[in-house]
């Protein structure tokens, strides 16, 4: 790999890492934060720490070019996402929401082929498939819970849709401004979103204890203003499709944290539906052995196994 594969690559990785502690954190932090409330103070956390970083290097406002991108990214993955994970988590335990969000990679590679024209091959349409029946097989193991934890399957669908369209429009907006400025300035546009829940947010930070506002602080200043910063660089560098595969080990990561911090682990039944969602993830991501190609942006890559390389379309490399 070259530097800048290097980079990127860290950049994936740190980002998997802070992302997989996210679900256990939200977890905890659920038990005494609703989840519009927890989705506000986590994103103004973000914020106040992305501010103070574009202040001491002096990123001024985003270019007009980037701004549609990044008001459907603060949206739909800021806002929405967040909004929608929390209240599913208060369903479901966190490997479960993990393993069910892990579908935003195929819904991601599916937008991005059809808006940003990287190609819709049909390995990727059969990947769907099958990841949805592994959804499907997660929803039906939990229906012996009750509705509660139904609908906290179905929410954590929703969060997959929203990240999923979240990531397809913040590309975009990566050709016309940093990666800093485009997380920085989606954070903001989340938090203004969610500010109706400011009330709630004032109430129950009032009751909460002291473990429960740190990780609503830990969630808004590591897996929201580091990570998606990381995110975006790496995303900067590579298709959208793709950098959506580097999220194959959250899941993995979040039963083994969720086991250890909390204590919780998924049913054999919902790990098998989570195993099943990867596999389509792995049959929409495969390929045939083939020489290296120039994009469109003229990066030149050859097939990796990560798939965190400069730009090859997903035409070619399924994502």
């Amino acid at each position: 790999m070259t530097n800048t594969q290097w980079r990127a690559f860290a950049a994936a990785g740190t980002t998997v890492v802070l992302w997989a502690s996210a679900f256990v954190s939200i977890r905890s932090a659920g038990a005494e934060y609703s989840p519009g409330a927890l989705a506000l103070g986590r994103l103004l956390a973000g914020t106040l720490v992305l501010g103070a970083i574009c202040a001491v290097r002096r990123e001024g406002l985003p270019p007009r070019a980037a701004w549609p991108g990044i008001a459907v990214s603060g949206l739909l993955w800021f806002g929405l996402y967040m909004v929608a994970l929390n209240w599913g988590e208060q369903k479901v335990d966190a490997g479960t929401a993990a393993l069910v969000v892990n579908v935003g990679p195929l819904v991601m590679a599916l937008l991005a082929g059809w808006l940003l024209e990287e190609g819709l091959p049909p390995r990727l349409l059969a990947g769907m498939g099958v990841s949805f029946a592994g959804a499907a097989l997660v929803g039906l193991s939990m229906s012996g819970e009750g509705s509660a934890s139904v609908l906290g399957v179905v929410l954590c669908l929703l969060a997959a849709v929203s990240y999923a369209g979240g990531v397809v429009g913040q590309k975009p907006a990566l050709r016309h401004a940093s990666a800093l400025q485009v997380t920085t300035w989606g954070c903001v546009i989340g938090a203004v979103a969610c500010l109706p829940f400011a009330g709630v947010l004032l109430r129950e930070a009032a009751d909460a204890s002291v473990s429960a506002t740190l990780n609503m602080v830990y969630l808004g200043v590591f897996p929201t203003a580091l990570a998606f910063t990381t995110w975006a660089y790496a995303l900067a560098r590579t298709t959208a499709g793709k950098m959506g595969a580097t999220t194959y080990a959250v899941p993995a990561l979040v039963v083994l944290m969720s086991w250890l911090f909390l204590d919780e682990v998924p049913g054999r039944l919902t790990l098998l539906g989570g195993v099943v969602c990867l596999a389509g993830v792995a049959v929409s991501r495969s390929r045939s052995r083939g020489p290296v190609r120039e994009d469109r942006t003229g990066a030149t890559e050859a097939a990796s196994a990560a798939g965190i390389t400069p730009g090859q379309p997903p035409a070619s490399r399924e994502s």
